[in-house]
């Protein structure tokens, strides 16, 4: 990481794929840390007076996005923060960069198979499902987790500390998160 010891950054946003545990590890991350955590989908959900899934029913993906990136302009200028990103906000180069100056990105990484097999069941999900919102076949979900994840894997694969996340209890994986941040992060 190209931080110099006079300059840590006290910002820790949480990346990875829809289900690798970002929303269930960012809180006891910011515990640990003694950090306000921040769920950005929730914010958003806050800013926009509507649940995610209405908002993609109504504005549009490209309508969601413009509001999550009001949203993470606004988290960005906090501090001791824990901030889960949603599995999309840092797959845009603009968004990326303002995550990039502002804090310290942790890749919470899952395999394509561990990825469906936490999310093939859900239906809150608006990439996930069909435009009217009923669910897919397993194996139409399976080839949007696949193209999702080759479009956003450029922008996790730049992460300050990527933590595979794959079949690891909740704790051992904050843990290593905490231990693997020390030094980085203004506390």
């Amino acid at each position: 990481m190209k931080e110099t010891a006079h300059h840590k950054k006290s910002l820790i946003y949480l990346a990875g794929f829809m289900g690798s545990g970002k929303s269930t590890i960012g809180p006891i991350l910011a515990n640990t840390l003694g950090f306000e955590f921040v769920d950005i989908d929730k914010f958003v959900e806050k800013k926009a007076h509507k649940r995610i899934v209405d908002i993609f029913a109504t504005e549009g993906e490209q309508g969601f996005r413009a509001v999550e990136q009001l949203s993470l302009k606004e988290i960005a200028a906090r501090d001791h923060c824990v901030v889960s990103l949603g599995g999309g906000t840092i797959a845009n180069e603009e968004n990326f960069q303002l995550i990039r100056e502002s804090g310290i990105i942790v890749y919470l990484q899952l395999s394509p198979e561990e990825i469906l097999q936490r999310v093939h069941h859900r239906t809150d999900r608006p990439l996930l499902t069909s435009a009217d919102g009923t669910k897919l076949p397993k194996e139409e979900i399976q080839q949007r987790v696949q193209d999702l994840l080759q479009k956003r894997e450029q922008f996790y694969g730049r992460a300050d500390v990527v933590i595979q996340a794959d079949r690891k209890r909740v704790g051992a994986t904050v843990d290593e998160i905490a231990r693997r941040l020390r030094g980085l992060v203004d506390t």
